[in-house]
Parts: C-alpha cells; sequence; structure tokens
C-alpha cells in the first residue's frame, strides 16, 4: 500500500478532521493506486456500490469528480482514512444528503482488507458523525447496509446508530434490489 506523507497542523487541509489514530482527508490523486487496489476487494464490491468490476477510471473517478463535486455543493463529502503514522489509506468514509429531508445524511465505509478488525473504521465514523451533528448542523444521521452485512453492522452499533428495522428490497446495487438494515443516530445518541 503507498505511503502518503500527512499534515501535522489540522488547519493545514481543509476538510480534514484528526482522531487519535487517524486523518481523514479529502481523496487527492496520490490515493489513486490504494483506491483502486483496496476496490479488487471481493468483499468491497459485495456489500457496497462500488463498480464490479473495478476500474482505474473508477478510481480517477471517485478522486476528480465524485469527491472534488461533492464537496465543492456540500451534498457528498468523501474522505479517504489513513493512518497518521505512515499514512496508509485504511478506507473511506463518506456523508450524503439525503433529497427531500432537511437535515438529514446517510453515511457509508469501507475498510481495506489488512487494515479490518483494527477498530479504525468505528474510530473514524465516530469523527464524521460527531462533525456531522456538531459542525454541520445535521439532526439525523442514517446507516444502511445490505442485510447481512455483520461487520458494517457492528461498526453502526459502536458508534451509536439505533437499529430500526429491515427494509425489503429496498436498496439497489448493479441493477439488482436488495432487502436492507437501517439504523438511524442522533445527537443524544453519539457514543462516546
Amino acid at each position: 500500500m503507498a505511503e502518503h506523507p500527512e499534515p501535522t497542523a489540522p488547519d493545514s487541509v481543509p476538510g480534514l478532521l484528526v482522531t487519535e489514530r487517524l486523518f481523514l482527508r479529502p481523496p487527492r490523486e496520490s490515493d489513486l493506486d490504494a483506491i483502486f487496489e483496496a476496490c479488487q476487494d471481493p468483499e468491497i464490491q459485495r456489500w457496497t456500490v462500488v463498480p464490479s468490476p473495478y476500474r482505474r477510471e473508477d478510481a480517477e473517478y471517485f478522486v476528480n469528480d465524485l469527491a472534488v463535486n461533492g464537496r465543492r455543493t456540500g451534498e457528498n463529502l468523501v474522505w479517504c482514512v489513513v493512518e497518521r503514522a505512515g499514512g496508509a489509506l485504511v478506507g473511506t468514509q463518506g456523508l450524503v444528503r439525503v433529497p427531500g429531508r432537511p437535515g438529514t445524511a446517510e453515511v457509508g465505509w469501507w475498510a481495506t482488507r489488512e487494515h479490518r478488525g483494527r477498530g479504525y473504521t468505528v474510530e473514524a465514523a465516530r469523527a464524521v458523525a460527531h462533525h456531522a451533528i456538531t459542525e454541520l448542523g445535521l439532526r439525523r444521521l442514517e446507516w444502511t447496509a445490505y442485510v447481512g452485512n455483520e461487520g458494517s453492522r457492528a461498526v453502526a452499533e459502536k458508534v451509536g446508530f439505533r437499529f430500526e428495522g429491515t427494509l425489503r428490497s429496498y436498496a439497489e446495487q448493479r441493477g439488482e434490489f436488495r432487502d436492507s438494515w437501517v439504523g438511524g443516530l442522533l445527537a443524544t445518541d453519539l457514543a462516546d
């Protein structure tokens, strides 16, 4: 996995979130190889909406279009999650405003295979949730995952999302509608 030099001062990168072990920052051109490599993982393709097969062009779109335009409009914020020590990409986090429901956004994440099980996704998701509610003033965050994605559900529960049910034939993935779990998080639910 490619190493990335990281800033030491939180103010040096717009959109930067800092945790004990991680930097969450907007994707940049130097992340392309690491994102492309990570998204070859069949588990990421199985549980997310990343294209399958995942091509270099998909990573370029993610970094140069989706992330840039999403940040510009404030409708779709994307962060690369990198280790503070060494700068390795450990995953991504996303926050997408829900059209027609003011003050609501959906969260999403994936973690690289070699960095799963270390608590990085929980740490990053807590930072995004805190930022969304305290800095962006959102009133509700929603988490959805395809039924069976136990890893994502465990992260959501540790962050403080409350499980709200199963929605049948809810979320589309590559042309197929799948049953999905849904959870919600309000300011009063933020886990310590």
